[in-house]
């Protein structure tokens, strides 16, 4: 690390459990964050602040006057323009030194599975069921640990999966592939502090992972309730029958 680098990151590095071994394998990280929405927006903000090295970004989505409210990546000169580039733009302000790769794109099929291969970690911030099954399913079979997290109205919800350790369970183990499509904020609405939450839990859990310190969610489904600002926490455990880490 640089002099630069070095008093940028000194409020982490003074930390012990991260020190500057910690920062450096969070330099020489890369992430895949598929969605540049209220929960990649807040998720990538850290990320980046915090040096991650690399951050692949995915979304095929246009800014609209409607994201402004939470997606805080983006800004009102923004609207008409790809998530993705107002996303790198931001990034890239905040801190020039880290690699930012953003494609507008869905991510699926064998593009899904080279991106996976790339990261040491991947953060769903997606808002689609499909999505998310698909992400689960190529983290489970690289084993690669996956960041999940989801916010509508006022509730969030995050949890973490490391497939191959800790007898961890995985996104199918949670949910079924075979149920109605989850709902999302553009139906039901969502209120945008929420989203920062989420996206911020998600940030930590992957720096944590990165990192290898502390204890993360794998295994535990970490509940928020705004409206009262209760936290509640629901063990899970692996599905032996499950379709896609079961036996």
């Amino acid at each position: 690390m640089n002099d630069n680098q070095l008093l940028r990151y000194s409020r982490q590095i003074m930390l012990p459990q991260i020190d500057i071994e910690g920062q450096q394998k969070l330099l020489a990280a890369s992430v895949l964050i598929v969605g540049a929405g209220g929960l990649g927006s807040p998720a990538a903000i850290y990320l980046a602040a915090a040096g991650v090295g690399n951050i692949a970004i995915y979304d095929n989505d246009v800014v609209d006057l409607s994201n402004l409210q939470r997606q805080i990546t983006h800004h009102t000169p923004d609207i008409g323009t790809d998530k993705v580039i107002s996303t790198r733009q931001t990034l890239n302000r905040l801190n020039p030194d880290v690699q930012i790769r953003a494609v507008k794109q869905r991510l699926d099929g064998e593009l899904l599975d080279s991106e996976v291969m790339l990261a040491d970690v991947v953060l769903d911030c997606s808002d689609n069921f499909s999505t998310r099954f698909a992400i689960n399913r190529v983290c489970v079979k690289q084993q690669t640990p996956l960041v999940s997290g989801a916010a509508i109205r006022f509730e969030g919800q995050v949890t973490v999966f490391t497939p191959g350790t800790n007898d961890s369970p995985c996104y199918n183990c949670l949910y079924n592939s075979d149920g109605e499509e989850l709902q999302n904020c553009a139906t039901n609405g969502v209120i945008a502090p929420v989203t920062g939450i989420v996206g911020s839990i998600q940030a930590l859990e992957t720096m944590k992972l990165i990192m290898n310190i502390g204890e993360t969610l794998t295994g535990r489904l970490l509940l928020l309730d705004g409206l009262t600002m209760e936290w509640n926490t629901m063990k899970l455990r692996k599905n032996p029958n499950c379709p896609t880490c079961g036996a």
